[in-house]
C-alpha cells in the first residue's frame, strides 16, 4: 500500500494488514508519525506528539502479535486523544493557558481502555478553550485548518477542532472527543468524518476535565461507522470512577450492526432544525431519503412540538453555563484578561443566574425530556443536518459579535441531543458546489446506539462520502 492508502484506511483494514505481516507496527506508526511531521506545522491539530511513546506501543504489540498475543482490532494502531483527557505523565491544557502546568498523575479511563487494548498513543489534540465552543476557534493556541480547503483557511468545528482535523487529514486512523453540546459532530460535519456521541454515561467520563458533568460525552471521530462502533465497543461500559456508567444498561453486541433495516421508521422532524439553512446542506440531507428508501426503509415526516418547547427553553438560561462558572468561578473573576475573548463572555453568562431559576431550568428540562421520549415512542431515528452550513472561512466568523452568532448556530441542532438525553452520530452525505463536507445527524433514543448504527452503516456502504478524503498535497 502506498502511504496515502494506508493514511486514510480504515481501522479493520490497517489491523488486517498487521495480521499479514503486509506493514509491522513500527512500520505502521512511523508512517503516520511521518505524515504529522510533513503536515501539522500548517494544520495544527496536535498540541503535543508524543513519538517516543507511540513507538514504544507499536514496538510492544510487535513482540504481542509475534508472540501471539493479539489484543484486538485496535492493537499496533495509532490514536489521538483531545487535550481534554488526561494522559499519565502529560499536561492537560484544556485548550487554556491557565493550564499550561497541569501535568496529569494519571491517565483517564477512556485513554486507560484504548492504550489496554493495544493503540498506540501518537499525542493530544487542540480544542476550544475548556470545550466550550462549537466553531473550532482558540485564540491562545491557535485554530486547527479544515484540510478540505488548503487556500482558506475554515472552520473546522468545536470543540474537538484537533482530533477531528488530525483523522480527516490522515495523521491518525482515530481520535477520541468529547460532546457536551455537540462537540464530535460538528467538527465530523465540517471535516467530512463520522462522529458518534453516545447516550451519557455509556463511556466514563472519569480523569477527563469537565464542562458540564450533567451532559458530558466521551465520543470517537473516525473516517467510518465501522470504526466508530469499534471504538464504542471498546470504550464503553460500567466504571466505578464514574457513577453515570453504572446505571447504563449493558451494550448490546456491535457485531450485528448490519443487519437489515426493513421496519423501521425514520423520520425528518417538520420543527426545529431548518431553520438558516444552506440550501445546499438542505438538498444533501433530504436526498439521504431516497437511499434509505432505496434500503427499503419507510421515511416520512413528523410534527414534534416539543422542539418548538425546546426552542424556547434554549433562548433561557444556560444550565452549562452555571456549572461552568461554578467550576471555574475564581479564574474568571480574578484572570479574567487570560481566558480566550470568545469563551469567558459565554461562560460568565452563569454568574447572575439566580439558584431558583437555575432550579426551574433544570425542572423543565426534565419535563421536556419525557415529553420528548412520549413523542418519540413510535420513531426509531430522527434525520436532521448536523450543521446548518458547512465549513464557513475562519476571517469571517471571527469579527466581533459575528462569532457569538455563527457559534450559536453550529450548535443549534447538535445540543439539543444531549439536552434531551438521546444518542446521536454525523456521517458525511455529501459536498458543497465548494467541495466542502456536509453532514446528516441521524438521533435515536436513550441506549440505542445499535440500532443508530445500523442505520448509519447501511446508509454509509450505500454511498460513497466516506471513502473521500481531503487532496493533502496541497499542505506539503
Amino acid at each position: 500500500m502506498t502511504n496515502d492508502e494506508l493514511a486514510f484506511a480504515g481501522i479493520g483494514e490497517l489491523a488486517a494488514h498487521l495480521r499479514r505481516r503486509r506493514i509491522s507496527p513500527v512500520e505502521l506508526v512511523q508512517s503516520f508519525l511521518e505524515r504529522i511531521q510533513v503536515y501539522d506545522d500548517r494544520l495544527n491539530a496536535f498540541v503535543a506528539v508524543t513519538a517516543d511513546r507511540a513507538l514504544a506501543g507499536a514496538r510492544a504489540a510487535e513482540a504481542a502479535l509475534a508472540g501471539g498475543v493479539d489484543l484486538g482490532p485496535l492493537h499496533g494502531i495509532p490514536v489521538a486523544v483531545k487535550d481534554l483527557f488526561d494522559v499519565a505523565g502529560l499536561t492537560t491544557t484544556g485548550g487554556s493557558i491557565l493550564l499550561r502546568g497541569n501535568v496529569a498523575r494519571r491517565s483517564a479511563a477512556a485513554v486507560r481502555r484504548l492504550l489496554a487494548a493495544g493503540a498506540a498513543l501518537a499525542g493530544k489534540t487542540h480544542l476550544v478553550e475548556f470545550a466550550f465552543g462549537g466553531t473550532g476557534i482558540n485564540h491562545h493556541y491557535g485554530t486547527p485548518w479544515n484540510p478540505w480547503d488548503a487556500d482558506i483557511q475554515r472552520l473546522p468545528g468545536g470543540s474537538s477542532s484537533g482530533s477531528a482535523v488530525a483523522v480527516a487529514a490522515g495523521l491518525v486512523p482515530a481520535a477520541l472527543g468529547s460532546d457536551t453540546g455537540g462537540s464530535v459532530r460538528i467538527p465530523a460535519s465540517f471535516c467530512g468524518l463520522v462522529g458518534l456521541k453516545p447516550t451519557f454515561g455509556r463511556i466514563s467520563t472519569a480523569g477527563m476535565l469537565p464542562l458540564d458533568t450533567t451532559l458530558d460525552s466521551v465520543g470517537p471521530l473516525t473516517r467510518s461507522v465501522e470504526d466508530a462502533a469499534l471504538l464504542l465497543g471498546l470504550l464503553a461500559g460500567p466504571d466505578p470512577e464514574d457513577p453515570a456508567t453504572l446505571t447504563q444498561p449493558a451494550l448490546a453486541a456491535l457485531d450485528e450492526f448490519d443487519a437489515e433495516l426493513r421496519g423501521l421508521r425514520l423520520c425528518f422532524p417538520r420543527e426545529y432544525f431548518w431553520d438558516s439553512l444552506d440550501p445546499e446542506v438542505e438538498a444533501a440531507v433530504r436526498e439521504s431519503a431516497q437511499i434509505f428508501a432505496d434500503l427499503d426503509v419507510h421515511v416520512d415526516e413528523i410534527s414534534l412540538d416539543v422542539l418548538n418547547e425546546l426552542a424556547e427553553f434554549r433562548a433561557g438560561i444556560s444550565l452549562t453555563a452555571v456549572e461552568t462558572y461554578l467550576r471555574l468561578q475564581e479564574d474568571l473573576e480574578h484572570r479574567l484578561e487570560q481566558f480566550d475573548p470568545v469563551v469567558a463572555p459565554r461562560m460568565l453568562a452563569g454568574r447572575d443566574v439566580r439558584a431558583v431559576d437555575y432550579l426551574r431550568q433544570q425542572r423543565a428540562l426534565a419535563a421536556l425530556r419525557q415529553r420528548a421520549m412520549a413523542a418519540l415512542d413510535t420513531v426509531d431515528v430522527l434525520i436532521t443536518p448536523t450543521t446548518p452550513f458547512a465549513a464557513l472561512p475562519v476571517a469571517e466568523v471571527d469579527a466581533g459579535d459575528e462569532y457569538f452568532r455563527i457559534n450559536a448556530l453550529c450548535l443549534r441542532n447538535t445540543a439539543v441531543v444531549n439536552q434531551l438525553g438521546l444518542c446521536a452520530i454525523s456521517i458525511p452525505c455529501g459536498f458543497t458546489s465548494a467541495e466542502l463536507p456536509i453532514g446528516l445527524q441521524l438521533i435515536a433514543k436513550p441506549y440505542d446506539e445499535l440500532r443508530l448504527l445500523r442505520v448509519a452503516y447501511a446508509f454509509e456502504q450505500a454511498t460513497q462520502w466516506t471513502h473521500q478524503h481531503p487532496d493533502m498535497e496541497a499542505f506539503a
